[in-house]
């Protein structure tokens, strides 16, 4: 296991889309874990989803009366990213905010050059020009594209995005490298597998179908439900991330005497792909379970199967050896507890059957 190199207590931390589902999460475990610690948040609120539930999770942040500090903003605003970093001068940067989904950057490309490349692009330029101890920032498991071996390991080559989405992801990565190499900044890329959880996002799969069968409507299950997806939920996501913030890559020396530098990526999964019809299965088990459809519901008639939509791939697997050899972790949720957690959540949120 690597050595923790950065001590979180008393240093200020940067969180980009703060407001957001793994955003929020993460500030809320650093207030809990973590003495002294003073976060800086930004997040755009965007209407790409319901923004009542971004905003229910910042109250809740608010409610913890730590030292806190909100700015609604986008990454893309460069004069505003460089008055962050000259006011608040954080220690550790760890940079959430992106334009999300594989399908709506078919239809909306202009969202993800801006958040996802320029945004990015300022966020690397101020941990340039003001020092940091550790640039950590998210990437996705949707640069694997269509890569055919399983499980994905960081060691394969993902050169072949099937989506813009994937592109800017991919791109992130490389602009990271470049930064940590040029500029001696250290830098760690993770590549989340398809989170989900309590307040999640609800254009994912899991929400987006609990709010159709709600409503009587009928879901579509891509590729006539022969996908399968590393459902990883928010708290494994986060313990993840809290957990290689505190361990800032160092710049070695190569075999050919060359330095390498301070960068590294790694994969967050749970190792343990799901068929997307045991998972609507699992998914609806819950959701009577919590109340939240009737016992007699008929799924049946509520559920289509249908081909694969573009930027879409078969299969998501994570290796994740170098996170447990490196921080004695691996993501273990079980599917049905998350989503016990979230039906129960949503129960609670938007009320019973």
């Amino acid at each position: 296991m690597l050595r923790y190199n950065v001590n979180l207590e008393g240093k200020t931390v940067l969180v980009t889309g703060a407001a957001g589902f793994i955003g929020a999460n993460l500030v809320r475990r650093l207030f809990a874990d973590v003495k002294d610690i003073k976060v800086i948040g930004i997040d755009s609120i965007t209407d790409y989803y319901d923004v009542n539930i971004k905003y229910e999770r910042l109250k809740e942040i608010e409610a913890l009366g730590r030292d806190w500090s909100f700015v609604k903003g986008s990454i893309a605003d460069k004069e505003l990213i460089e008055k962050l970093f000259t006011d608040y001068r954080p220690a550790v940067v760890v940079n959430l905010a992106a334009q999300a989904g594989v399908r709506y950057s078919i239809t909306n490309p202009d969202a993800y050059v801006e958040s996802n490349l320029i945004g990015f692009y300022n966020i690397l330029e101020a941990c340039r020009h003001h020092e940091v101890e550790h640039l950590v920032y998210a990437s996705s498991s949707s640069v694997y594209g269509s890569n055919k071996k399983v499980p994905y390991s960081t060691d394969d080559k993902v050169d072949n995005p099937v989506s813009l989405y994937a592109a800017t992801k991919k791109s992130n990565e490389l602009m990271a490298h470049a930064y940590s190499k040029l500029y001696n900044i250290p830098s760690t890329g993770l590549r989340f597998f398809t989170v989900y959880g309590p307040a999640g996002r609800p254009d994912m799969a899991y929400f987006g179908f609990t709010n159709k069968l709600r409503e009587g409507k009928t879901i579509q299950i891509f590729n006539y439900g022969n996908c399968k997806r590393d459902f990883t939920y928010v708290d494994d996501i986060v313990e993840g991330v809290v957990r290689v913030m505190q361990h800032a890559p160092e710049r070695q020396t190569g075999e050919d005497g060359l330095p390498v530098p301070p960068y590294k990526v790694y994969n967050i999964g749970n190792s343990n792909p799901e068929n997307l019809l045991d998972f609507v299965t699992i998914l609806q088990e819950e959701l009577i379970a919590a109340g939240v459809l009737p016992a007699d519901y008929d799924f049946e008639a509520h559920k289509e199967l249908v081909p694969m939509q573009p930027g879409d791939v078969p299969v998501t697997y994570a290796d994740t050896s170098a996170l447990e050899e490196d921080f004695g972790f691996r993501p273990n949720t079980s599917l049905r507890e998350g989503l016990r957690r979230f039906a129960l959540w949503y129960a609670a949120y938007y009320g019973k059957n």
